[in-house]
């Protein structure tokens, strides 16, 4: 009896984590409150995340169903009803399973009137057409975007949208090489493999505990998916180079430069006091916080007085790369979030170029996968900057377009990644 009343309790928390997220709150941040709260759970994760990334098409298949909408305060139950839904689907529960739990956490959640209802739109939903059409799992106006960007390929991105991300690791390669942290891997019994197009990536081939894996805790290797972990070679920092990270925390790019060019000298500047906070504990665990100048400061209204030979402008964007990761991105990004994330990101563009010498490189990256963030910005800042020009470069995958490389989600195992290389004519 205690054992069904904590899996109750379980699915009970994983009904609030999801209704916060339905409420407009970041799945990471709804996580780790609920996490540090009481402590990390795999069902909760499971139940949680799963449902995220599927909740457009569960909510399509809940909502009409409902003679009424719940109350501000209920929207527990509606999370416990998608949730139920969701282990119906898409984790193979036996649909009588899926609803008993569902509606037993009613009583964990102090609502027990609210059986009946959960019950029947349960039953009633987990007998409707459980076709999985990926089209209907995203907003509308991002899927007529990615049919207009990518005529080609924008099912695969769909489609890639809604897989698990693989979780994937950088080996600081300047202090183990990547085939001996794998048999360090091997040892613990931890299964990975290389990369096949990134030197520094390792990817697990099963989820686990970041900070339990060998090496994590001396700096040895950091979470960074294989795409993110060509910024640092694309930039090439070399030895007495002055090199800006801007828009830099988390910090994983920027400890990937400091340990890539131990003798830059590298400033890491971000926006966000709370982020920079993760910025300084990244770099110190990665053991090169020392090297590092960090900066609190919004660059996109202030200026720089430094000059710099290197400049990351890892941009603010949509993020429509990394939705695999983030699904939460599906229901709270807006298409009229784009403007002014354009103008943001052309900002940037133009007051760093201020401070890149003359014969210098600055990379431009974002997370998206829309032309207007990407090809489109670069070819505008191109036109508008005489003194500019793209350095192109090749890449054994993702594509070319007209300026810039770009990845689309899963390609080669990675994220949807968009980089341009620009160089200032001396």
């Amino acid at each position: 009896m205690a054992e069904t009343r904590h899996a109750l309790t379980l699915r009970a928390r994983a009904a609030h984590v999801v209704a916060t997220v339905l409420a407009g709150r970041a799945l990471d941040a709804a996580l780790d409150e609920d996490r540090a709260q009481h402590g990390r759970h795999g069902l909760v994760e499971e139940l949680v995340i799963g449902t995220v990334r599927h909740t457009p098409r569960l909510l399509a298949a809940a909502t009409p169903l409902l003679k009424r909408p719940f109350r501000k305060a209920d929207q527990d139950l509606q999370a416990l009803i998608l949730i139920g839904l969701y282990q119906a689907r898409f984790m193979a529960t036996p649909t009588p399973v899926a609803v008993s739990e569902a509606v037993a956490a009613t009583e964990a959640l102090g609502k027990p009137w609210a059986k009946a209802v959960v019950n029947a739109v349960l039953r009633a939903a987990a007998k409707g057409d459980a076709s999985a059409r990926d089209d209907l799992n995203h907003p509308e106006w991002l899927v007529a975007r990615l049919k207009a960007a990518w005529p080609d390929a924008w099912r695969s991105i769909l489609a890639a949208n809604d897989e698990r991300a693989p979780l994937t690791l950088r080996v600081d390669t300047k202090r183990i090489a990547r085939t001996e942290y794998l048999q360090r891997l091997a040892s613990a019994g931890v299964s990975a493999h290389a990369h096949p197009l990134v030197g520094t990536a390792v990817v697990l081939d099963h989820g686990t505990q970041v900070p339990g894996l060998p090496g994590f805790g001396e700096g040895l290797v950091s979470v960074q998916d294989a795409a993110a972990q060509l910024a640092a070679p694309l930039l090439a920092a070399g030895a007495g180079d002055a090199v800006l990270d801007a828009c830099a925390a988390p910090g994983g790019k920027t400890g990937h430069i400091a340990q890539s060019a131990p003798e830059a000298h590298v400033t890491a500047v971000d926006n966000d006091p709370a982020r920079v906070a993760r910025l300084r504990q990244t770099v110190e665990r990665l053991g090169c916080g020392a090297r590092i100048r960090v900066l609190t400061q919004d660059l996109v209204s202030d200026t720089l007085a430094d000059l710099f030979q290197r400049i990351l402008i890892d941009a603010p964007c949509s993020a429509t790369g990394v939705i695999r990761r983030h699904p939460d991105i599906k229901l709270h990004r807006r298409a009229s979030d784009l403007p002014p994330l354009r103008l943001a990101q052309a900002r940037l563009l133009d007051r760093l170029w201020q401070n890149l010498t003359p014969g210098g490189t600055m990379v431009y990256a974002t997370c998206s996968v829309l032309p207007e963030e990407n090809e489109d910005q670069i070819l505008e800042f191109l036109e508008r900057t005489p003194d500019a020009r793209e350095e192109p470069w090749s890449f054994g995958a993702g594509r070319c377009g007209r300026a810039g490389w770009q990845f689309l989600p899963g390609e080669a195992g990675m994220d949807g990644f968009y980089y341009a290389r620009l160089v200032r004519r001396p």
